[in-house]
């Protein structure tokens, strides 16, 4: 009897799944999640509907909802890794003691250039930050911030940062 159930609940899934698929891949495009990722997204959203199966009215409906909030998810993960490397790559080249070659010396400039670009609290909160090696903490304190603050604020003016990089094109430069 057992076997039974698998196999009506295997097919109904199936079933299931084949009558999302459309809706999935307009969803997918929409969003322009890469068909690598894609796979992931659905078993994340199929695994949460799994776990709520009895409470929710419309699977069908929930599932899609929940696709659509995992692929905002993947694009605000992958700012936030992009804006971690920038990150990472600011504190080296504002750290970093000046080199006597050319090239490094360049890209330094047209950094400090782009950072001159930013506003104020940006460029004082990426000075304090990487020039200056000071802890978030301290940053907040300094700056009259909310340390809860600090992460969200360092954040945005990353993303101004990378933005300004990109447009400048020192991303096709060796940072």
């Amino acid at each position: 009897m057992i076997a039974l159930d698998e196999i009506f609940i295997e097919t109904s899934l199936e079933t299931f799944l084949e009558d999302a698929r459309p809706r999935l891949k307009i969803i997918f495009c929409r969003y322009r999640i890469p068909p690598d990722d894609t796979e992931d997204i659905v078993q994340q959203a199929l695994l949460a509907l799994l776990y709520r199966w009895g409470t929710v009215r419309d699977p069908q409906a929930w599932l899609i909802g929940t696709v659509k909030n995992k692929c905002l998810l993947y694009w605000r993960d992958q700012r936030r890794r992009l804006y971690d490397s920038v990150d990472s790559t600011v504190l080296e080249w504002i750290a970093r003691p000046s080199s006597p070659e050319q090239e490094d010396d360049d890209v330094r400039r047209d950094l400090e250039a782009v950072i001159e670009t930013l506003p104020n609290r940006c460029r004082a909160l990426l000075s304090l930050r990487y020039g200056l090696g000071y802890e978030p903490p301290e940053v907040a304190a300094r700056l009259g911030y909310s340390a809860s603050s600090m992460s969200k604020i360092t954040t945005r003016c990353l993303a101004m940062l990378t933005r300004q990089l990109l447009v400048a094109g020192l991303g096709r430069k060796k940072i």
